[in-house]
């Protein structure tokens, strides 16, 4: 699984990713929130994120924000928030605004490899689930012997057409 790795510092970013390599994981690294946001809006995106909370153009906090605004038109991220950013309320806003998880630098690494794992862990189950529905989608829309459309999209679909044809004469 890859996944990507946002921080300002060349350190954290060296510190994370060799962690990262070693438990089996590729490493996409970013050092702004900017950088960060043009990587999660391509389609081959890392779907585990490490985000620093203060990063020099767009806080890690605010991208939390637009990720999660972006809705479910989108993929879903896994984001962990790691930051030195210790206070309770801290935690709260950061997960507020969207973050997953939250973790405090100087990290323990045992604790990270956990937190990543059961971020991988659920985004797997996220993966099976929208296979899921996709399975549903289909089985609902089409024939399963023919695997053409079935009636009721047909119809549906001429209905639409006809509709189209009225408005545009």
């Amino acid at each position: 699984m890859q996944a990507l790795v946002v921080d300002d510092s060349a350190v954290y970013r060296k510190l994370i990713g060799d962690h990262l390599r070693s438990w089996g994981f590729g490493v996409t690294v970013a050092s702004t929130g900017a950088e960060a946001w043009q990587i999660m809006e391509r389609p081959d995106a890392p779907k585990l994120v490490l985000l620093d909370w203060v990063l020099p153009d767009l806080e890690g906090i605010d991208l939390c924000r637009r990720v999660r605004q972006a809705g479910s038109s989108g993929p879903y991220f896994y984001i962990i928030l790691l930051t030195s950013k210790e206070g309770r309320q801290d935690m709260l806003d950061a997960l507020k605004a969207g973050a997953d998880d939250y973790l405090v630098k100087p990290f323990d690494e045992l604790e990270l490899r956990a937190r990543l794992l059961v971020g991988k862990r659920i985004l797997d189950l996220q993966d099976e689930l929208v296979a899921a529905r996709e399975s549903m989608r289909h089985a609902a829309t089409y024939d399963s012997l023919t695997g053409l459309l079935n009636r009721g999209q047909i119809l549906s679909m001429l209905a639409r057409e006809f509709e189209r044809s009225r408005r545009e004469r």
